[in-house]
C-alpha cells in the first residue's frame, strides 16, 4: 500500500506542477501585457507596475519569472482582479465553499439513491421495475444539464412555486458570509432567524442539487446494476447458495462488497463530470460559486481570475481522483498487487 500511495502522490505532484506551467504560460497567450495578466496591475499605475516588475522577476529570464510566479502562488499572492481590484485568493474562499457545498450534496444524493436503485434493478432483472429504472436513467442521462436546469426552473419555480428561481438565500436574512457554504454560515451566525434562514437556504438549494446529481446518479445506477449481475454469476455465489445461505446474507455479505469495486473506481470520474456540470448549473441558478465566477471573468477578460479559477477547479478534481484511487486500492488489495506486478 505504501508503494502504491507513494506512486499516486508523486503522480499528483507532477500533474500539479504541469498545471502550474499551463497557468504560467496563459499569461503570455492572453492578449495584452503578461505582467498585467498575471497580477492585474495595469501599466497606467506606474509605481505599482514597476514594483511588480521587479517582484515578479520580469527583469530577468523566463525561468526566473516562473520561479517568482511559483513563490507568489505558494504564498497566496495570486494577483488582483482587473474588475474589482480585490485579491484573487481572498475572493476564492467564499466561492469555493459555495461550490463544494453544492457539489458534495449532489454527489452524496447520487450515491445514496444510485447504489440502492442499481441493486434493486439487478434483483428485478428484466422485470417491469428494472425496465422502468433503466429507461428513466437512460433518458435522464441523455438530457443536457443546461436544458434540464431550465425545465426544473420552469416546473418547480415558475409553475408550482415550490422553489425560488435563483440565488443562494433571500438577502433579507443578512447572513454574514464566512465559509461560503450557506448552511454552515447560517449555523455559525447569531441571527435570531436562523431556523427560517436555514429553511429558506434549503428551499434555494434542493433544485440545483437534484439537477446536478442527475448525471452521476444515472451512471451509478447502471454501473451498480451491471456489477451486481456480474457478481451474481460468480462461482462463489453459487457455492454460497449451495450451502443454504439466505438471499439477504448472500446479498449483503458476498454480493455487495464485491459489486462495490467498480462503483468506487468510477466515483472519481463521476465527480469530475459533476464539477464540469457545476459551472453550467451555477450560471443558470445564479449560484455564487467558482463556476459562475469563472464564467463571468471570461466575459470580462479578467485574466488573473480565470487563472485562479482554473487552478482551483483542476486541483480539486485531481485531489479527489487521487483520494478515490487510494481508497479503492486500500479496500481492494488485489488492485494494487496487479498494478505493482506490471
Amino acid at each position: 500500500m505504501f508503494r502504491y500511495s507513494l506512486r499516486r502522490m508523486v503522480l499528483l505532484l507532477v500533474t500539479l506542477w504541469l498545471l502550474t506551467l499551463l497557468i504560467f504560460a496563459l499569461n503570455y497567450w492572453y492578449p495584452g501585457d503578461p505582467l498585467t495578466n498575471m497580477t492585474g496591475i495595469k501599466f497606467s499605475d506606474t509605481l505599482a507596475y514597476q514594483q511588480a516588475l521587479v517582484a515578479r522577476g520580469f527583469d530577468g529570464s523566463l525561468l526566473s519569472q516562473y520561479f517568482s510566479f511559483m513563490a507568489h502562488l505558494l504564498q497566496g499572492d495570486w494577483g488582483a482582479s482587473m474588475v474589482t481590484e480585490q485579491p484573487v485568493f481572498a475572493e476564492i474562499k467564499p466561492l469555493l465553499g459555495a461550490t463544494l457545498e453544492l457539489g458534495l450534496l449532489a454527489m452524496l444524493l447520487a450515491i445514496v439513491l444510485g447504489i440502492p436503485l442499481g441493486v434493486y434493478a439487478a434483483i428485478q432483472q428484466r422485470g417491469k421495475l428494472d425496465r422502468l429504472i433503466m429507461g428513466l436513467s437512460l433518458s435522464a442521462y441523455s438530457i443536457p444539464v443546461f436544458w434540464l436546469a431550465q425545465l426544473f426552473i420552469l416546473l418547480f419555480a415558475v409553475k408550482l412555486g415550490w422553489s425560488p428561481i435563483s440565488g443562494q438565500i433571500d438577502p433579507l436574512y443578512a447572513i454574514d458570509i464566512n465559509t461560503g457554504s450557506i448552511l454552515i454560515d447560517i449555523w455559525l451566525s447569531d441571527s435570531d432567524y436562523r431556523i427560517a434562514a436555514f429553511t429558506d437556504a434549503l428551499n434555494h438549494l434542493w433544485v440545483p442539487v437534484i439537477v446536478l446529481s442527475i448525471m452521476p446518479l444515472t451512471m451509478l445506477i447502471r454501473i451498480m446494476r451491471n456489477a451486481v449481475l456480474d457478481v451474481l454469476q460468480q462461482n462463489f455465489i453459487k457455492a454460497a447458495r449451495a450451502r443454504g445461505l439466505s438471499d439477504s446474507t448472500i446479498m449483503f455479505r458476498h454480493t455487495l462488497p464485491n459489486a462495490m469495486q467498480p462503483v468506487v473506481r468510477q466515483l472519481g470520474l463521476q465527480f469530475s463530470v459533476l464539477m464540469t456540470n457545476i459551472i453550467i448549473t451555477e450560471v443558470i441558478f445564479n449560484w455564487p460559486g467558482l463556476g459562475s465566477w469563472l464564467v463571468k471573468s471570461i466575459y470580462e477578460r479578467d485574466f488573473p481570475v480565470i487563472q485562479g479559477g482554473l487552478l482551483v477547479l483542476a486541483s480539486i478534481i485531481l485531489l479527489v481522483n487521487v483520494m478515490v484511487d487510494l481508497v479503492h486500492a486500500w479496500r481492494y488489495p488485489h488492485i494494487r498487487k496487479e498494478i505493482d506486478a506490471k
